[in-house]
């Protein structure tokens, strides 16, 4: 199994530490070429959820981890793939010591389109800082537009 590009909430160490907690941490990286945006709307009753898109100007900062099969089924479970929420997908992430990797990662099965709460949000920049994202990329996730509280 290729690795796993965390890249939201599963950026969090301690998150993953329980959804998947035979899969150590690989490295970190960025996928070059995608952008972190948001979709599904209200559907889901808390905002719009995380996803990525292409976008050659973007990068998203990642967490890598090699998933285990004993965890593979309760990580697809916390993303919600199991019951078609998000898919899985290959993807190349680049890292600072390992170059460029193979790795998959979840895609929300929804349009692109509406904002996330402010509670996510929050979630997400938080599990970007623990996971060592640079300071301007925790910050710009902070600073973007959010559903008001």
């Amino acid at each position: 199994m290729p690795l796993y590009a965390a890249y939201a909430t599963t950026l969090d160490p301690d998150q993953m530490a329980r959804c998947a907690p035979h899969s150590p941490l690989w490295d970190t990286g960025w996928l070059e070429g995608w952008r972190l945006t948001f979709g599904g709307g209200r559907a889901q009753g808390d905002g719009a959820l995380a996803t990525v898109v292409e976008d050659v100007t973007s990068s998203v900062f990642v967490a890598l981890y090699d998933v285990t099969e004993r965890d593979l089924h309760a990580l697809d479970s916390w993303e919600g793939s199991d019951i078609g929420l998000y898919s899985r997908i290959k993807v190349r992430a680049t890292t600072l010591f390992n170059g460029e990797v193979t790795a998959w990662i979840h895609i929300l099965n929804d349009y692109e389109g509406g904002l996330p709460s402010a509670r996510y949000l929050e979630m997400i920049a938080s599990a970007a800082q623990k996971a060592g994202a640079p300071a301007d990329y925790v910050q710009a996730l902070r600073s973007r537009p959010c559903e008001p509280r």
